[in-house]
């Protein structure tokens, strides 16, 4: 089964060549487009998409509070927010949010697809330009206290949480250690579960808000 898409935009251009980058993908169908944010709501409501792909910034409701709409019906789509965060007014809420990636327009077309894919499957993606981005907005902040419940992570944890806040893939982590796939995925498990964190996303959050890693290469992966 392909996974089923909607692409809400408020710009036709870009609807257009998303859509020609999405219908050659194997394994993707769009669906159907949105304008604004009040049209994604009630497409997303009617044909039930896998994975809605959203613009963060539309005239009347923005993408932001569409999703946090949608999100709280009781069957929403996967969320994936399309973004040039070229500022950080909403960098943070919008990190905060429950949607399953940040990707930046200006990204490749290959990782947007990987972004779509790993969304379906439940996974959440952060774009590394995005990563960037929560570096510069943290290096001007005063020194954090260290949260309680990092004390709970094992010395290995604790390095793989220092690679999801860089933004490397869990292939990539596991080709630095020299360990499987399945082994990451497991560590980064019982990293969300000991932080009581919904995804990686807000790991990448947890991790800079709480030192771990900082702007200027402390806390560099070891």
């Amino acid at each position: 089964m392909p996974i089923t898409l909607v692409i809400a935009d408020d710009q036709a251009m870009i609807r257009a060549g998303l859509r020609l980058v999405l219908e050659t993908a194997p394994g993707i169908e769009v669906v159907g487009e949105a304008a604004d944010g009040h049209q994604a709501l009630t497409m997303a409501r009617r044909l039930r998409p896998d994975v809605l792909l959203m613009d963060i910034a539309m005239p009347g409701l923005d993408g932001l509070s569409a999703a946090r709409l949608l999100l709280n019906d009781p069957h929403p789509p996967k969320i994936i927010m399309l973004t040039t965060f070229n500022t950080d007014d909403n960098l943070h809420a919008s990190l905060r949010t429950r949607v399953h990636g940040f990707v930046l327009k200006s990204s490749p077309p290959e990782q947007l697809l990987d972004a779509i894919r790993a969304a379906a499957a439940g996974d959440a993606v952060i774009d590394p330009a995005v990563t960037t981005r929560v570096i510069a907005s943290f290096a001007a902040r005063p020194e954090p206290d260290t949260p309680v419940e990092l004390a709970t992570l094992t010395r290995r944890e604790l390095q793989v949480l220092r690679m999801v806040a860089h933004g490397m893939s869990n292939p990539e982590i596991a080709r630095e250690l020299g360990i499987g796939d399945a082994t990451v995925k497991t560590h980064v498990a019982r990293i969300l579960h000991k932080l009581n964190l919904r995804d990686r996303i807000h790991a990448v959050v947890f991790a800079y808000e709480a030192g771990v890693v900082r702007p200027g290469g402390e806390g560099e992966p070891c």
